[in-house]
């Protein structure tokens, strides 16, 4: 991990009382519908060949590896509320049965639903650095915290931890390990990424922030927190902002105590403002980080 310094801000957000600053962004339509995976061919074809020899297995090109991933919609049932998310497979997906995936859980912000991310461009960035090979495929689940303003809010962070990673872990061929396991997320859901990230870091290899919405108040209990992680236990950490966002000075406060306690993060000033039109710009910027850590070692069968 390294700190990339730049002009940039940072907020703090309370652990164990956690209060989320709302995130009022710009619309963000440019990008295309998420594409679908069409039915892929048949993975081989049997070649009969003169007698006596007998027919032998002649594999053809998998039709997928030219087709983008699919992104498919899905509940765990138990919770109060239901837990509903959306869930990004990679490209021949259902065709190679025999391999697993790193996951990497995208939290939305305040305001919005479990579609925000895949509106913003993350499915077909991600088609392009799968098929570019860029990057190894990975899964990508976009949990939904609709409930935020009503007295099922404060329960996302169970229904996350508790329900939905081990129910995708269940479901879906995961690597179900920390190594393999990413959080991030934009304003309030990057104030999420904080509390979650920080109070069960033997769940996550990395966690990205992107202009979380944090409170500066709050830095002595975050402070305390990351004091209590083992310095090798400590996940990789992103954090980014721009330089217009409405939230900078408390962002600043952030990224100081994380440098004051030696946590060794990157961290990214761009241009641009609190709005989905900056996020949605600097999505290759964040897939390409959270990537990192899975293409640096090969991914566990």
């Amino acid at each position: 991990m390294r700190r990339m310094k730049t002009r940039q801000a940072i907020f703090i957000v309370p652990l164990f009382s956690l209060l989320f600053i709302s995130s009022a962004c710009s619309a963000f339509n440019e990008i295309p519908p998420t594409a679908t995976l069409t039915s892929p061919p048949p993975t081989a074809t049997l070649t009969p060949t003169p007698s006596p020899i007998p027919p032998t297995a002649t594999p053809t090109a998998l039709g997928c590896l030219t087709q983008p991933g699919r992104v498919e919609a899905g509940v765990v049932s138990v919770t109060n509320p239901p837990q509903e998310y959306l869930i990004y497979l990679p490209p021949c997906y259902s065709e190679r049965t025999d391999q697993r995936y790193p996951v990497l859980y995208l939290l939305h912000g305040q305001t919005y639903t479990d579609d925000q991310w895949v509106r913003l461009g993350v499915p077909q960035f991600a088609d392009q650095m799968f098929f570019s090979g860029e990057s190894i495929p990975f899964i990508i689940v976009f949990p939904d915290d609709r409930f935020w303003n009503l007295d099922a809010g404060p329960g996302f962070g169970d229904r996350l931890i508790g329900a939905l990673i081990p129910y995708v872990d269940a479901t879906y061929r995961t690597l179900p390990d920390r190594a393999h396991r990413a959080l991030g997320g934009l304003s309030r859901g990057g104030g999420w990424v904080i509390q979650l990230g920080f109070e069960r870091p033997e769940l996550f290899g990395s966690l990205g922030l992107h202009s979380p919405a944090i409170f500066k108040e709050s830095a002595p209990v975050i402070e305390k927190v990351i004091n209590e992680i083992p310095e090798e236990a400590r996940p990789r950490l992103w954090l980014d902002a721009g330089d217009n966002d409405r939230e900078l000075e408390s962002i600043m406060v952030f990224e100081e105590m994380l440098t004051h306690n030696d946590y060794l993060h990157e961290f990214h000033s761009f241009a641009g403002d609190h709005s989905e039109l900056y996020w949605g710009i600097h999505v290759p910027d964040y897939l390409r980080w959270y990537a990192e850590a899975w293409n640096e070692k090969p991914a566990e069968e």
